[in-house]
């Protein structure tokens, strides 16, 4: 499959994930919410790692792989259990999504240019200042 169709759909699947966090997250605790989330998550994982098991694909993984998969999944949980405590406040998915997905993509690059010295262009610095820009936009009465 092509990079962009991969994105494309795990775009397609984030959208979702996050409109049924909304959904979920006036009839359920929050940090509840989050834990059946990841138990699910985990049970999704772990089926498609056992077909690829069992279909003898290579499954290469490092020490410093497995500590930054584990790092990655406390920040996901963490996130989640944000997210349904955003929603249960009332903010709607239109606005709360959108200024999440904008403040991580301001993260994510900043972390990159920070720790793993990547290089950004000025034209990527006016997308992130036009996504602050719109964050701001969003977040104002």
């Amino acid at each position: 499959m092509h990079w962009f169709l991969l994105a494309i759909s795990t775009a397609v699947f984030f959208g979702a994930y996050n409109v049924f966090i909304k959904i979920s997250s006036g009839h359920i605790n929050q940090v509840v919410g989050a834990v059946i989330l990841q138990l699910v998550a985990a049970l999704v994982g772990g089926t498609v790692l056992l077909l690829l098991k069992l279909s003898n694909s290579p499954l290469p993984a490092s020490s410093k792989g497995i500590w930054f998969a584990v790092l990655a999944g406390a920040a996901i949980g963490i996130a989640e259990i944000g997210s349904f405590f955003l929603f249960s406040k009332g903010v709607p998915v239109s606005v709360g999504m959108p200024i999440i997905v904008g403040g991580s993509i301001v993260a994510t690059t900043l972390l990159g240019v920070l720790f793993l010295k990547e290089s950004i262009s000025i034209l990527h610095l006016i997308a992130i200042a036009l996504t602050i820009i719109g964050v701001g936009i969003l977040s104002a009465k």
